[in-house]
């Protein structure tokens, strides 16, 4: 075979190589495009902008000590049904000096199958001092603070508080501070700019069930004060969580969606 010849097919070996990378590398037009939301989904802001956000999934203030897949950005996404409720329930307060503030709304698949992940790694308990202080990690889906599918993922569910007026701000969260258990006094929990509720928002343990008899005086007025507001207007609250409602009737009782938590996901209408 002669030098050139050789060459040649040297080439042509390289060409084909290369060729076959090209193939292989994924294409980014081809990349599956996120769902988008059902006409019915909102922005809350764009129902009422009074409603003050603190969407904790986005940040790294819970449970997990980071941001959960699916939320793209700090906003509140719901039907409009539960949307328009949610704004009936907000004049009501406002004129008693009150607001409400909402830690998460619609809550994508993704987001609970990282909720899934997460309890499951029991080596990972960096946030157990303020969240579940008193809850063993092997418990969390069978006592029911983690499970596969969530009510927030049908749009209508709702993790909310209320605010005294005017709202002092909540400081950030910083990653590697000492944390307090979520039921202490509230001088000692994580500030918020919450009225005092008992315990803070997420914390798994059952002195955050809405009628546990221990809570008594101002924080059981507080949590009167929010099921009064929401109730009023349609929504259920799950009696082991005094921040947790659902609008009902649901537009969507059986499904259970996985767009991002983002703006882009209601464009297009």
């Amino acid at each position: 075979m002669t030098r050139a010849s050789t060459a040649l097919r040297k080439l042509a070996a390289l060409a084909a190589a290369a060729l076959l990378g090209v193939a292989a590398a994924p294409s980014s037009a081809h990349a599956t495009p996120d769902p988008k939301a059902p006409k019915d989904f909102v922005a809350l802001h764009d129902v009422d902008p009074t409603i003050i956000q603190e969407m904790r999934y986005y940040t790294e203030h819970d449970f997990m000590g980071e941001p959960v897949d699916g939320y793209k950005k700090p906003m509140c996404l719901l039907t409009r049904p539960a949307a328009q409720a949610l704004h009936k329930a907000q004049l009501g307060l406002l004129k008693e000096g009150y607001s409400l503030k909402v830690y998460d709304c619609y809550r994508p698949q993704r987001a609970v199958d990282h909720f899934v992940r997460w309890a499951k790694d029991l080596d990972d308990q960096k946030m157990k001092a303020e969240f579940y202080p008193r809850v063993d990690k092997t418990r969390l889906f069978a006592d029911g603070y983690i499970a596969e599918k969530s009510g927030h993922s049908r749009g209508s569910t709702l993790d909310l508080t209320v605010v005294k007026l005017p709202a002092e701000p909540t400081r950030p969260y910083v990653p590697g501070e000492r944390l307090t258990p979520c039921y202490g006094p509230k001088a000692e929990r994580f500030p918020d700019n919450s009225l005092d509720m008992g315990t803070g928002f997420d914390c798994f343990d059952t002195l955050a069930h809405t009628d546990d008899p221990r809570v008594q005086g101002v924080q059981r007025a507080n949590r009167d004060l929010l099921r009064n507001a929401l109730g009023a207007q349609g929504f259920v609250n799950l009696a082991e969580e005094w921040w947790h409602y659902t609008y009902r009737p649901e537009l969507y009782p059986d499904t259970y969606f996985d767009f991002p938590v983002s703006r882009r996901s209601l464009t297009g209408r």
